[in-house]
């Protein structure tokens, strides 16, 4: 049974963003388990364990994004709307709290950017290793950059997760280091953006500030191309374990995760890019066919997530059930 895609709201404030982008208020935003399930998926990272890299290993990177999201994150009840964290993630240790947080940020910062900003490309700059060395990047760097669907343009994002409201400073470092990527491929990114998610009383909630961008040592790096692997691995690696030959599983039918209560679909246009691995035209491909995804009830990238009634429920613990 698909939750309903109203049933959850999550808390925000959007500051100091200039006219003609979005407004600069406090809101709550609507969203679906599907949509964070989605966003956890498809964050364009190099595997966090880098023993992950492809083929059959990289399924555990995919599954170990979901058992992120399930161990840490709870509706409390069918009709609540709120989102709220669990105490097996308020029982960690301080550095494995440390590593959740800092991907929950990037999961919320992709779900508002997707739903706000029109930018659902998320791309992690660490992508770029292989290319500069790392202090050529420098250690105060924005985390992602992502493009806006049918367009050319580019946005920079600095995201961080933590246990309570960010301060001013806070704020203004964060943006600081979001600012010093100033070209994807020659394109000057039109936004850098400073993002937090944060608790209070253990609800979640999401700051991000856009103020004017100050002097700072830039960062100029070429298209992504290849890159975008690391966007559809994680969802590609679960496609191609179920609908391989061996188990007659036809490529049009989702991958179920019964484990996790969930399924995920990739739609017909892109399947084959997940065939060929030709990534680049992949982006491109859905790039152009967004209006046909959205007709389909696909997200931009061409992979739908639908969420069972279980993530719905409170959860004792969820190391309980197996799923981390």
């Amino acid at each position: 049974m698909a939750i309903s895609p109203s049933r959850l709201k999550l808390p925000y404030l959007s500051e100091d963003f200039p006219p003609g982008t979005i407004p600069n208020v406090s809101g709550q935003l609507k969203v679906t388990w599907d949509e964070i399930l989605w966003a956890a998926l498809t964050i364009g990272r190099p595997p966090t364990h880098y023993v992950f890299q492809h083929g059959t290993s990289s399924v555990y990177e995919a599954i170990f994004r979901v058992s992120l999201i399930r161990m840490a994150l709870e509706q409390h009840g069918p009709k609540a709307i709120r989102l709220r964290r669990t105490s097996a993630f308020k029982n960690l240790d301080p550095t494995e709290k440390g590593a959740v947080s800092y991907f929950l940020g990037m999961v919320f910062c992709k779900v508002f950017a997707s739903r706000l900003l029109m930018t659902p490309w998320l791309l992690h700059l660490d992508i770029y290793k292989s290319v500069f060395s790392v202090s050529t990047l420098g250690r105060s760097r924005p985390d992602l950059f992502g493009q806006m669907t049918g367009s050319t343009a580019w946005h920079a994002f600095e995201t961080k997760g933590r246990a309570t409201k960010p301060s001013t400073p806070e704020l203004t470092k964060a943006k600081r280091q979001a600012s010093r990527l100033l070209s994807i491929g020659g394109t000057p990114c039109s936004l850098h953006v400073g993002a937090f998610t944060y608790f209070i009383a253990d609800t979640l909630y999401f700051h991000w500030v856009d103020p004017a961008p100050e002097g700072v040592k830039p960062i100029l790096v070429p298209g992504p191309g290849d890159g975008w692997r690391y966007y559809y691995e994680p969802v590609r690696s679960l496609w191609l374990d179920e609908s391989s030959p061996d188990k007659g599983q036809p490529a049009e039918m989702p991958v179920h995760l019964p484990q996790f209560d969930l399924k995920i679909w990739v739609h017909r246009l892109l399947i084959p890019y997940f065939q060929s691995e030709d990534w680049e035209e992949a982006q491109r491909r859905m790039q152009e066919s967004h209006e046909v995804l959205a007709a389909d009830g696909f997200q931009p990238d061409g992979v739908k997530i639908e969420c069972g009634s279980s993530w719905s429920e409170r959860r004792a613990n969820p190391r309980e059930d197996g799923t981390i």
